[in-house]
């Protein structure tokens, strides 16, 4: 099983051997001093918020009341068109302003000290929850093929030289050109014995490439050569070091994640469906996704809108329809959070993340409160029901899928390889969920303890 531990490399020692077990423990002094500094700065930050508080009143409830008029007007304007949402948001353009000069020309002072400490004391977190995972060494293949597409993350392949990278590696590359078949470039590259795959792309190539290697049993690598490189920030791969990604097939360890599948299909993050799925469907969503997601806010989630023609069971029991969007993940993400949000702490939990956006119809009972607007919970399978075919998009990538769709974990499936000299682990992976936790978490590593 993987040590993991709290910075860059293992604790002191000479060349060859493994550090003793009170070595691996100890928290780093970085890990220590970033935990203090955090503290030290929440603090600052808290004093500010109640300097402010004192120093602004009665006119700081007055500039929260704005702030939040403010919010309330935005979102009218989304759900609507026209005259109407351009009323909306001049509105609440004006309601925002008049927040900020209300509650900053007061007290601008208080206001930088309180933003800087929060943004010094979030970094000091995310450095003192760091780690960096030794994972189980392995010996590189002897014929690894690294496919690439010269287009993905703005022509990194060729920025970087990947092709004469991975020769240098020992590595066959394979370019994926326009109108090439990926799938059957990767299954011909294994009929010809390829013993080692990876995929420098974006993440709907990459789930196609681990499929494969998942289903042969081949050991996969990720080389974050596309825009957002989501599956490889999860996987503990350093998305800054693209060339160095390619060493986990020269002296990589080697960890088992899990993969997700829809009706059969793969996908290494999430699928989403409703509200983003409807909106990458619609002609012009690539050249002003922002607009167009506007757009199908008043179908999705406007008055008298009926929302997603979807029905799907909660972790209750009951039976629920619609919502204005629902992503289901391989994994759990973390969501709202200062911290850590939009990653998975872990990839190897053997479940499913299912998220639901916006308020369900049905499976409620008489005299229930109202559920809150987002809901979250894990699951190994999960069904989704419709009378019609569904927009989805499965890592990104815009598809229609026929009802109902079947998603389910696939634990353990997938062989990855991750260069030693990378994270090997998710930034979030040792990150506690909640303020309490994240504070109690801080307390004991400023201290020296675990």
């Amino acid at each position: 099983m993987a040590a993991a531990q709290h910075d860059a490399g293992p604790g002191p020692g000479p060349p060859g051997r493994v550090p003793a077990p009170a070595q691996r423990n100890a928290v780093p002094a970085r890990a220590r001093l970033a935990a203090l500094a955090a503290l030290v700065l929440a603090a600052i930050a808290l004093g500010a918020v109640v300097a402010m508080a004192l120093d602004t009143f009665p006119l700081g409830l007055v500039g929260a009341t704005l702030a939040v008029a403010a919010a309330a007007a935005g979102w009218e304007a989304a759900l609507h068109r026209g005259v109407l949402r351009t009323a909306g948001l001049v509105l609440a353009a004006l309601l925002l302003a008049a927040a900020v000069v209300v509650l900053v020309g007061r007290a601008p002072l208080g206001t930088a000290i309180l933003v800087g400490a929060l943004a010094l004391g979030t970094a000091a977190a995310r450095a003192a929850f760091r780690v960096h995972t030794d994972l189980t060494p392995a010996a590189p293949p002897r014929h690894p093929v690294l496919f690439y597409n010269p287009r993905s993350g703005g022509g990194k392949a060729a920025r970087f030289d990947l092709p004469a990278e991975a020769r240098a590696r020992g590595m066959e590359p394979v370019e994926l050109r326009p109108g090439e078949d990926l799938e059957a470039l990767v299954r011909d590259a294994v009929a010809r014995g390829a013993d080692g795959l990876a995929m420098a792309g974006g993440d709907g190539s990459q789930a196609i490439v681990a499929a494969i290697a998942a289903e042969h049993r081949l050991p996969y690598a990720c080389i974050p050569a596309g825009t957002r490189n989501h599956f490889a920030l999860d996987l503990g791969v350093d998305r800054d070091d693209v060339v160095g990604a390619l060493d986990a097939f020269v002296d990589g360890g080697e960890r088992l994640v899990d993969l997700a599948d829809v009706n059969g299909r793969i996908f290494v993050n999430n699928v989403s469906l409703g509200l983003y799925a409807e909106a990458v469907q619609q002609q012009g969503y690539r050249e002003a996704k922002l607009r167009t997601i506007l757009d199908t806010v008043p179908e999705a989630v406007g008055r008298g809108s009926n929302g997603a023609d979807l029905r799907w069971t909660g972790p209750g029991g009951h039976e629920h329809r619609g919502g204005a969007a629902i992503l289901v993940s391989n994994n759990r993400y973390r969501l709202g959070r200062a911290v850590g949000s939009g990653t998975r702490p872990a990839i190897d939990d053997g479940r499913l993340g299912v998220t639901v956006v916006g308020t369900p119809r049905g499976g409620g009972h008489r005299g229930r409160r109202l559920q809150r607007p987002w809901r979250e919970w894990t699951a190994s399978e999960f069904e989704v029901r419709s009378d019609h075919p569904v927009p989805a998009g499965i890592d990104g990538e815009s598809v229609v899928l026929a009802p109902p769709l079947r998603f389910r974990c696939r634990p353990g499936v997938l062989r990855v390889r991750i260069s030693p000299r990378h994270p090997g682990a998710s930034p979030s992976a040792h990150e506690p969920d909640g303020a309490l936790a994240m504070l109690g978490a801080l307390v004991r590593l400023a201290a020296g303890r675990r």
